[in-house]
């Protein structure tokens, strides 16, 4: 994708002539086309191309951000030139100057492999894929009543220039597609969603077999429905799925330990967090449980290797063997909380600021097996997946509801329950963690922060793990 790199080489010329201490300036092209079938009908289809340049400038201790989508060299120049004023005006008024970490300058260009670009996949291909999921799920004993089925294909084209040196030229596509079925069987009611993606071309999308998967959500949906007792309620051991488990960490790990979030930043916006910056080195969770955040997992959903700040990218360990090792920082909090960068800077588009973001989080794997977690349990349940949760805005009370779930007696699987629901606190959910699998399940999300609202793609991830005398309702 060609840019206009004048453009940028411009903007940081003018920005230094005109008293900026550092200037940022990123490129972005992005192209996404959209699909949705709702019960059988086409509810929208849908492409949009943005392309514009997001500018953040330093002075006088203090910074500010503007993007355009167009505009004459005189214009840039004016734009900066205000930029430049504000950014001291908020300078002068802070009692908590702005300050970066000084990192690494690099200089390099990167993109994720497509062995079927998704610029050639034509839109009767998305549809016919829409439809056959869609048609799969008549094959169910139990009436779904819902079915929503969502694809979206983007095309991530960007170029990161700064006045210390900087330049990263990227190109990432991505693929994903979101189903949610609901069915209903004797006046009981579940839902059953599952969302996959990667980074990549249209292959991603025929690896996963979509049509296959969804035929499996329905039959689960109808085995619960039509075999599913009540769920037990009480203290008992419980085995969590990986699908469980990989939301958990992202919303119990992730965003409680972005750091802006912990300097009160994010307070009005996207919730606070439980955690304090004195908590390094604090034992939260059990000898097994290891966190992990890393943008560099090719094929990811959540794929980069260089931030919006333009640090290079690496694995970040959030919790290591039940201690907190490290939390999400960008250049400002590095800078604040006296260490370096670990390239969490992130933007949805040129027209947003980076800031603090996941990328693809996970609880590392242990050494168990499934059937190994299981028989250790005398009377418990297995929660495969889930149908609803929420989480408080510190991150600390969490609430995950049952939408595949079976009860344990004596170490073995027996029949499906309905609903049962486990209640818990981010301590409490980490220091019960008795055993972990040695399988790992990444699923695709879109992750959500700030005001103005940016999503940005992520993978959540984890193994099947055991949880020792946790509470769960019904």
């Amino acid at each position: 994708m060609e840019f206009d790199i004048d453009i940028a080489e411009y903007i940081v010329e003018e920005g230094l002539k005109s008293g900026a201490n550092y200037v940022e300036a990123r490129l972005e092209h992005n192209i996404s086309r959209s699909l949705i079938v709702k019960n059988g009908n086409v509810e929208s289809l849908l492409t949009t191309q943005t392309k514009g340049l997001g500018v953040r400038v330093l002075a006088s201790s203090g910074m500010s951000f503007f993007s355009l989508n167009h505009g004459s060299k005189s214009m840039l120049k004016s734009e900066i030139e205000k930029a430049i004023s504000m950014a001291k005006n908020v300078g002068l008024k802070t009692s908590s100057p702005t300050r970066l970490s000084e990192e690494e300058v690099y200089e390099d260009k990167y993109s994720a492999s497509e062995v079927k670009p998704l610029a050639n996949v034509d839109v009767s291909d998305m549809l016919s894929l829409l439809l056959d999921v869609d048609r799969v799920t008549h094959e169910c004993k139990v009436k779904v009543s819902s079915r929503y089925v969502y694809l979206k294909l983007d095309m991530q084209n960007k170029y990161i220039l700064t006045s210390e040196g900087v330049r990263i030229l990227s190109h990432v596509p991505r693929a994903l597609i979101f189903m949610a079925f609901t069915a209903v069987h004797n006046g009981k009611i579940l839902q059953n969603m599952e969302e996959i993606g990667g980074s990549g071309g249209w292959e991603l999308i025929e690896k996963e077999d979509p049509v296959t998967l969804a035929s499996d959500m329905v039959a689960s949906l109808s085995k619960s429905l039509i075999e599913g007792e009540k769920s037990p309620t009480g203290v008992m051991d419980v085995v969590l799925g990986g699908d469980v488990v990989g939301l958990a960490v992202h919303e119990s790990v992730g965003h409680p330990y972005e750091a802006d979030r912990i300097l009160g930043r994010e307070a009005a916006q996207a919730g606070e967090s439980f955690i304090s910056k004195e908590m390094m080195g604090f034992k939260i969770g059990s000898d097994v449980d290891t966190v992990i955040d890393d943008p560099t997992i090719e094929g990811s959903y959540g794929y980069y290797l260089y931030d919006d700040e333009g640090v290079k990218a690496r694995p970040r360990h959030l919790i290591k063997n039940g201690v907190i090792n490290e939390f999400l920082h960008n250049r400002e909090t590095a800078a604040t909380f006296g260490v370096k960068s670990n390239a969490s800077a992130r933007a949805s588009n040129y027209d947003r600021e980076p800031i603090i973001r996941m990328a693809n989080t996970y609880m590392a794997p242990g050494d168990m097996s499934l059937e190994e977690l299981i028989e250790q349990v005398s009377n418990g349940i297995y929660m495969k997946k889930f149908m609803e949760w929420n989480i408080d805005d510190r991150r600390y009370n969490m609430r995950f509801v049952g939408s595949e779930a079976y009860l344990i007696k004596s170490g073995k699987l027996e029949k499906p329950i309905i609903k049962p629901i486990l209640e818990i606190t981010t301590p409490t959910f980490h220091k019960s963690i008795a055993g972990v699998g040695k399988n790992l399940i990444f699923k695709a999300a879109t992750c959500g922060k700030s005001d103005p609202a940016q999503g940005v793609p992520v993978w959540t991830g984890g193994p099947d793990i055991l949880l020792r005398e946790v509470h769960i309702n019904g």
